[in-house]
């Protein structure tokens, strides 16, 4: 990561963190009411093979329902309430990933940070593009992220999901990941994250 980058990152990042902390404090109260205890949920994500990090995310799962792990599938998502439902689609849910940005785990931009799993199985892919510091979000976010759920949600067991995950969505994703890291600039950062944030008011 270029010293421009990060530095970047972390001033949107506590830009962003002092103007969405009054919007995270209500969704905090609103859980907590509605869905109960915890309300934040770590998960293993790999910055690069060999280096785990503990991404943050506002829990949108009933607890335990991620003991099997992998990604979440048609089997999954039937268990999502309403509430947990809006924060996915709006991204709400990654607010609480700028502590993780302003630590140095992801960047704002950048290929989603994979699970150990795929990592450990497809180490040649996963060596090359997580080169480029996980991100929040990123080309292959904005570009293959409804496609991918409308993919994973027609999937009804974990095994399927991890299946068509393996097949469908790992090599998709790398492609535009890789495209990104080719032509990676800050304006285009900038470019990216402005779309991010437009993205729940626009059909895909």
């Amino acid at each position: 990561m270029t010293p421009g980058k990060r530095a970047l990152d972390l001033t949107l990042a506590i830009l962003l963190g002092v103007v969405l902390l009054p919007v995270l404090a209500v969704l905090l109260v609103v859980l907590a009411v509605s869905e109960g205890r915890p309300l934040f949920y770590v998960s293993e994500r790999m910055r690069a093979p060999g280096r785990p990090f503990g991404l943050i995310k506002l829990r949108t799962m009933p607890t335990g329902a991620d003991q099997a792990g992998g990604v979440t599938g048609g089997d999954k998502q039937r268990q999502l309430s309403r509430m947990h439902r809006l924060l996915r689609h709006t991204r709400a849910d990654e607010i609480p990933q700028l502590v993780n940005v302003i630590r140095g785990d992801m960047s704002l931009v950048g290929p989603r940070p994979p699970l150990r799993r795929y990592v450990e199985d497809y180490p040649k892919l996963y060596c090359v593009v997580l080169q480029s510091r996980p991100g929040i979000t990123g080309l292959a976010s904005l570009v293959y992220h409804s496609y991918e759920e409308r993919l994973l949600a027609a999937c009804t067991t974990p095994a399927e999901t991890d299946a068509v995950y393996r097949r469908r969505c790992v090599p998709a994703k790398a492609r535009l990941d890789l495209i990104y890291a080719r032509h990676r600039s800050l304006c285009w950062d900038l470019v990216l994250i402005g779309r991010t944030a437009l993205k729940p008011f626009c059909r895909d």
